[in-house]
């Protein structure tokens, strides 16, 4: 390979992506008890989580995945299969990306955002097994809370720009168009935005 190819990735991310585990070679072959998908093919970002469960001590036998995405969200999903293998159902519902790039190392902060089809898939996933086994009581529905009432963005989408990049307010508004009009939720956004970078990022950075 050429000195002139950069790979900006760890080597357990690169290990990941070139020898990806527990890919889903053949949906017929492996009986799923749940089956979850998130993304949308036509944007490019695609990911099914596939799981087999031990009933008796209720933690994750095996799991299964597929993606169409980059190199960040193979690696991911991939390193993501081998975390949950003998996890307990709720344990593994509670992984956040920041869960899964400690254990690839890193992610360029521009790739961040492909960690969260893997853990988004899983917990549709382990929701679809709950609803198969009538215990939909367990699936928790976060209901979405409208930040910027001009423009109709919520605290979701918020979480979202920052798993995509934002770091400052104005990167926030450059992706959501959120403060735009009015400018009365400036600061609400602005405390969740430190918020969301404390959660998925351990640190606050500071807002410009």
């Amino acid at each position: 390979m050429s000195d002139q190819f950069n790979w900006l990735y760890t080597d357990i991310v690169k290990d990941h992506f070139t020898n990806p585990r527990n890919v889903l070679r053949d949906e017929e072959n492996f009986p799923a008890d749940g089956n979850g998908i998130t993304g949308n093919i036509k944007c490019g970002d695609q990911m099914q989580f596939l799981i087999q469960v031990d009933k008796v001590n209720n933690t994750i036998k095996d799991c299964r995945w597929r993606t169409y995405g980059c190199a960040s969200a193979i690696a991911s999903t991939s390193v993501l299969s081998e975390m949950v293998k003998g996890m307990k159902l709720d344990d593994a519902y509670r992984l956040t990306p920041k869960d899964i790039i400690k254990n690839l190392g890193s992610l360029p902060e521009h790739k961040i955002h492909c960690s969260v089809l893997g853990d988004k898939a899983l917990r549709a996933a382990i929701d679809d097994y709950y609803r198969r086994n009538g215990m939909a009581d367990k699936i928790k529905h976060e209901e979405a809370r409208v930040i910027c009432q001009c423009m109709n963005v919520t605290d979701h989408e918020i979480e979202e720009a920052v798993l995509d990049g934002a770091r400052t307010y104005i990167e926030l508004q450059e992706r959501t168009k959120l403060g735009t009009v009015c400018g009365q939720c400036e600061e609400e956004a602005t405390e969740l935005l430190n918020k969301y970078i404390e959660e998925h990022f351990g640190g606050n950075l500071k807002l410009l």
